[in-house]
């Protein structure tokens, strides 16, 4: 049996080769906990990207900015970043007439967070980052199963070749559509897969999924970390993370919440959460059990580098008031779950 050696980061050729091994597995039980990048919308932004038009291009057409940015978040201490590639199945990417460039953006999405995690001095691991179709499916709306399944792995070959270590969908809201992903992931590799819902005011997904139904069903589906990202504040994210924690067994658990709250400041919007705001909750949910840690929309490196320092102890935590969920989120017994799972 050939026998492959573990370095920092890989190219696209090795990449079959490194299926086999989980890297996020091995780098978790290195550290303990892993930072995560933040936002790549708000960088993008800030770089020159108009509303309205199509991130993932820009791996295409300006792949030194996207690389410039992964850069930015390892610098500030990331030890995965994700790819430029949230949009990248044939149903966001048709809304750009790129519906027949899906295996060519997304390699090209790897490609560029992938060289920006090999020349780090440390291990950073590339996530193939997949979110949701935009689409409802049946019987709500017009896409079926089999066409998540389809769009996902095509999405997956082309991050696959383009060098991500680990698979990431993100953003979900529903349980069937997180299934039909995952079964569609599997057809095209078997990288380490991570996959995170989002979840608003009400404690559940914009589709009724709670915490812990989520928790419930990854722990059959083979996951190898979930969680929640995005999401209305961080109090709903912390409520969520927690319910999943309680549900999904051994399986690491991920938040990657907001930048606090949009608000709009003349004809800009910003997002109210500060490094400080941000490290705080990111020790909170450390504390409770959650170990792979960063964050989302209204984030930048700035906010990284501050999680990072005091999750690692070299800062202290900052003392900033701790939000209040409106509503009692603790993890209920199990004979009060079963009655849940019945709305859910």
């Amino acid at each position: 049996m050939q026998v492959v050696p573990i370095r920092w980061g890989r190219s696209p050729s090795t990449a079959s080769s490194f299926a086999a091994v989980n890297a996020l597995a091995d780098l978790l039980a290195e550290k303990g906990h892993l930072v995560l990048d933040g936002a790549m919308g708000t960088q993008l932004f800030e770089a020159g990207l108009v509303a309205g038009d199509a991130p993932e291009s820009w791996n295409l057409s300006r792949p030194d900015d996207i690389t410039a940015i992964h850069r930015s978040y390892v610098a500030a201490g990331s030890d995965v970043i994700l790819t430029n590639s949230f949009g990248g199945t044939r149903f966001r990417l048709k809304l750009h007439h790129l519906d027949d460039r899906v295996h060519e953006v997304n390699a090209a999405a790897a490609r560029n967070a992938r060289a920006a995690a090999d020349e780090a001095d440390r291990r950073v691991l590339v996530a193939g980052s997949m979110g949701p179709t935009g689409e409802l499916v049946v019987p709500l709306g017009r896409l079926t199963p089999e066409e998540v399944e389809d769009g996902f792995a095509e999405q997956v070959e082309g991050l696959t070749e383009g060098g991500a270590d680990i698979l990431w969908l993100e953003t979900l809201s529903a349980l069937d559509v997180l299934e039909a992903a995952v079964r569609g992931v599997r057809k095209a590799s078997d990288l380490p897969l991570v996959a995170t819902m989002s979840y608003d005011t009400a404690g559940r997904t914009m589709m009724g999924v709670t915490g812990t139904a989520q928790g419930e069903l990854i722990a059959s589906l083979g996951l190898d970390a979930s969680g929640a990202n995005c999401g209305a504040t961080l109090p709903d994210t912390e409520a969520a993370v927690a319910l999943i924690r309680a549900a999904c067994g051994d399986i690491p658990v991920v938040s990657k919440a907001n930048a606090g709250i949009p608000v709009w400041h003349g004809a800009e919007l910003h997002y109210d959460g500060t490094p400080d705001v941000l490290a705080a909750h990111a020790v909170r949910v450390r504390d409770a059990g959650v170990s792979l840690i960063g964050a989302c929309c209204g984030s930048g490196p700035e906010h990284i580098e501050m999680i990072a320092r005091v999750l690692s102890g070299e800062l202290p935590v900052p003392e900033v008031e701790v939000p209040v969920p409106e509503r009692d989120l603790t993890p209920a017994p199990p004979r009060e779950r079963r009655r849940r799972r019945s709305r859910d």
